[in-house]
């Protein structure tokens, strides 16, 4: 299926229903917010948004924003391949991305590639950190990244079209359109990106050869207010792309990688005095295609995911809410090497949230699943926070999350195993918050218990999933946001810093690509019309080996950017950026360098 097929079916979609749906709770405000969940159930917990002009700011894809801007470690096999997180020291497969309110990990592999996501197709990214299982499901165990669009009925049209162009002829764009009235809203974004990706390797006469890649997107919202009570909304999503997978230091390659994904979701918000209703409806597919030598000879899988989501959230007193959350998915799949199964999933939430005075809040939540797949764990959360001061607040949490084996992990032909068990974790944290005139700073430090973890080993000369991992996790995060304005200048900093280890029970050794020590820091000075920011990310080492013998090497690496406004419209930014700003030859995945000092120049333009 062609990209074109994806927008067709999105039409007919839209010719269907007409609109599309909104989310909020709040009536009073004309934002209608996507992801409620996200924003009443998380206050024991550190949850970090990037704006819009962070986003801008920032290479389009989204791992490559979240590496500089947050806690959040990133495994990348070269500059544009797969790029997989490790949040407080899990896996990939143990972060879950949620996309307007619902989770979107691949039902093959478990994880999201953050290197196929743009950035740009989202008004909103944030980053909640620490378990949320009982509300998110399965992979919600090291953290979650919820990527919304949110809608305003507030009679207004925005246009913004973001271009840019840098070395190795790379070329992004995005296109977003907002119209709305006061029943009718819409957000619609489109986005491509293509590369040569043909950088020479720092201190070597190889090019990265075979590294060329394209993906273009589709992104939407619709929302029509029925009346004053009824809301309906419409999310749409599409992406076609092609990647080639480059070469190391060591070898040649020739393979490549397509992949078509689409998700479509269907909202009707209900208003009822105290009761607020939410009925979901959606389709997911994700189709991949393998080709290990460029010929036309391949490998695929597929996914086709229905699910049937219903929220009810009752509201006893003005400071006590109680919520219920109904769900059920439907997965069918097959492939190259899997047979075609379907499995089954329902789930029930229960969810509280108290404010008990105007300094004191709690909320608690319990979860169960019932599949014809795996028996699941009863999960729970619980969790406050206490302002002890004006300028301090203590926050505490405590849960019990989860992850499912996946279809590759339980139908693989000649090594899955059905009889699998999901992952389980126990975990805590405690946050400290700080907020002084400009400063606002979180400390929190945590531990994660985690058993049944599930790997691939060999057992007689075939590599088999089995529940044989226990690791034990611990660290301590930090943010850091000043701000301060003098006149017409303006200073912005933000920093981040995680130390973290994670281990096996009865080891000493770190995990492999989980790095003791990771930061970030930025800058950035306004003047009127003037721009300057200076982004900075470090890498502590990692090591590649279960037995800590080998290891990449810690590495800095550095942005500057300048920016001039200009007063066209709505506004026209012209900028350039200096990547890699001390031409640092590094690693971020051994015998797979990344490149050396490389440009961008970038026009956003608002009508």
């Amino acid at each position: 299926m062609t990209i074109r097929k994806l927008f067709f079916i999105a039409s007919l979609l839209l010719c269907q229903y007409l609109c599309a749906q909104n989310d909020t709770i709040t009536q009073l405000q004309e934002v209608i917010i996507s992801d409620t969940q996200l924003r009443d159930y998380s206050n024991s917990q550190s949850v970090q948004q990037l704006n819009d002009s962070v986003i801008a700011r920032n290479p389009a894809s989204l791992g490559a924003l979240l590496n500089y801007n947050t806690v959040i470690y990133f495994k990348e096999n070269g500059l544009g391949m797969v790029s997989s997180p490790s949040f407080r020291g899990t896996t990939a497969q143990q972060t879950a991305v949620i996309w307007n309110g619902i989770n979107i990990n691949s039902q093959l592999n478990g994880q999201t590639d953050f290197n196929i996501l743009n950035a740009g197709d989202f008004n909103s990214v944030s980053v909640r950190a620490g378990g949320g299982s009982v509300i998110y499901g399965s992979s919600a165990i090291g953290g979650s990244i919820h990527l919304n669009n949110d809608l305003s009925f507030d009679n207004k049209i925005n246009n913004v079209l973001l271009v840019k162009y840098g070395s190795y002829n790379t070329v992004n764009a995005n296109y977003n359109f907002k119209a709305s009235t006061h029943k009718f809203s819409s957000d619609v974004s489109i986005s491509r990106n293509n590369s040569n990706n043909d950088y020479e390797y720092p201190n070597s006469n190889i090019k990265n050869e075979n590294g060329q890649y394209y993906n273009t997107s589709y992104n939407a919202a619709f929302g029509y207010k029925l009346n004053k009570k009824n809301i309906l909304r419409l999310y749409s999503f599409a992406y076609d792309g092609e990647r080639h997978f480059s070469r190391t230091l060591a070898a040649p390659s020739q393979s490549k990688y397509q992949d078509i994904n689409s998700r479509n979701l269907l909202e009707w918000l209900g208003l009822y005095g105290r009761f607020t209703s939410k009925l979901k409806a959606g389709l997911l597919t994700e189709h991949y295609k393998y080709y290990a030598r460029g010929n036309d000879n391949y490998t695929f899988g597929k996914v086709n995911t229905w699910l049937g989501t219903y929220d009810l959230a009752y509201r006893i007193t003005d400071n006590l809410k109680i919520n219920t959350l109904l769900n059920y998915t439907h997965n069918k799949g097959k492939g190259s090497d899997i047979e075609v199964k379907e499995r089954n999933i329902g789930s029930g939430s229960l969810l509280l949230q108290h404010t008990v005075n105007n300094k004191l809040q709690y909320e608690l939540g319990v979860r169960k699943e019932v599949t014809d797949v795996y028996k699941s764990p009863m999960l729970f959360s619980f969790g406050s926070s206490y302002d002890v001061t004006k300028f301090y607040t203590v926050k505490a949490n405590a849960s019990r999350n989860f992850r499912i084996p996946t279809f590759n992990d339980l139908y693989w032909q000649g090594s899955g195993d059905p009889n699998l068990k999901p992952e389980s974790s126990y975990q805590a944290e405690l946050g400290n918050e700080f907020k002084v005139k400009n400063v606002k700073l979180t400390v929190t430090g945590y531990y994660i218990k985690l058993r049944d973890m599930l790997r691939w080993i060999p057992v007689n000369n075939v590599w088999r999933p089995e529940n044989v991992g226990k690791v034990n996790t611990y660290g301590v995060e930090s943010v850091i946001n000043w701000q301060k304005t003098i006149g017409s200048s303006r200073f912005t900093f933000n920093g981040t810093y995680a130390y973290t280890v994670s281990r096996e029970d009865g080891s000493s050794n770190q995990l492999i690509y989980v790095p003791f020590n990771k930061a970030t820091a930025s800058l950035a000075y306004s003047y009127k019309n003037i721009s300057t920011y200076y982004r900075h990310l470090y890498n502590g080492k990692v090591f590649n080996t279960s037995d800590n013998n080998s290891q990449i090497d810690a590495y800095h690496v550095s942005t500057l950017g300048a920016e001039y406004h200009f007063k066209l419209l709505q506004g026209l930014d012209v900028g350039v950026q200096i990547h890699n700003l001390w031409d640092k030859a590094y690693q971020n995945v051994a015998t797979r360098p990344m490149p050396g000092r490389n440009y961008t120049m970038y026009l956003n333009f608002k009508f």
